[in-house]
């Protein structure tokens, strides 16, 4: 069986072994793992050039495996299923661990919520390559202590990337009002569009708009005020989707080290 352009099929790249097993083989991240049976897990894979991929781990919850399927590490997956419909199995190899991301807070505490949140928003078997190799490098920077304001302003970026993956991307390259693409300093908390500060000021609606910090659209350094409002202008969007019960608010704001949730 072989992919289909466009297919959003669970089973979209996946291949026939002589007509006897569907299988699927890609370098993933692992994302959220949900106990199943005795002693084993359903856990669900970010892969690299697949998407969500989903695969039943035997055995997940004895030592060995816990380790290889903590959240974040990056494994060979090879998934095998007999049939279409069919939950396939899922072996692993190690290729990174982020084990060792359980033991600072602020990284564990992002970790969880990115694992969750791509969880949630992707639907199975769409290719993100975007979206994984972002997350990969984010995680690889937390790995290697990236400070709390670089962490939090790659989060800003990942789920502004995210909501883009979907379907639901802000335009910040040019004035919904036609000013100058160099004077971008908001954006409609309706449209998702980018306002200039010349079109904005004065205006009876302009205490509406959302702030759009410059680091958002020049990819240079952010202050912690900038990451701030890249932070409350994520949230915004993402509460139209997915940012919306209690726990996930929660698990957002451990990430990024309130006390409450983003306004």
């Amino acid at each position: 069986m072989t992919a289909t352009p466009g297919a959003t099929s669970a089973w979209t790249g996946w291949t026939d072994q002589a007509n006897a097993m569907l299988s699927f083989d890609d370098e993933a991240l692992v994302l959220t793992t949900l106990p199943h049976g005795e002693n084993g897990a359903v856990v669900r894979f970010l892969s690299l050039t697949g998407g969500l991929r989903a695969g039943y781990v035997p055995g997940a919850r004895g030592k060995a495996k816990r380790a290889l399927i903590h959240p974040g590490n990056r494994v060979a997956l090879h998934l095998s299923a007999r049939a279409e419909g069919q939950l396939p199995g899922a072996t692993l190899e190690l290729l990174e661990s982020r084990a060792l991301l359980a033991f600072e807070p602020r990284a564990a505490a992002m970790l969880a919520w990115l694992a969750e949140l791509t969880a949630t928003a992707t639907a199975e078997a769409v290719p993100h390559p975007r979206l994984a190799a972002a997350l990969d490098a984010l995680l690889t920077g937390l790995g290697a202590g990236m400070d709390a304001t670089a962490a939090q302003a790659a989060l800003a970026r990942y789920e502004l990337l995210l909501l883009a993956e979907e379907g639901f991307g802000l335009d910040l390259t040019a004035c919904a009002l036609g000013g100058p693409a160099s004077d971008l300093a908001f954006v409609s908390p309706r449209s998702g569009r980018a306002v200039s500060r010349e079109k904005s000021s004065g205006q009876p609606w302009e205490a509406q708009l959302l702030p759009l910090p410059r680091f958002l659209l020049d990819g240079g350094p952010a202050t912690p005020a900038d990451v701030a409002q890249a932070l409350t202008l994520s949230a915004h969007f993402l509460r139209a989707h997915w940012l919306n019960n209690d726990l996930r608010e929660a698990t957002r704001n451990r990430a990024i080290g309130s006390a409450r949730p983003t306004p």
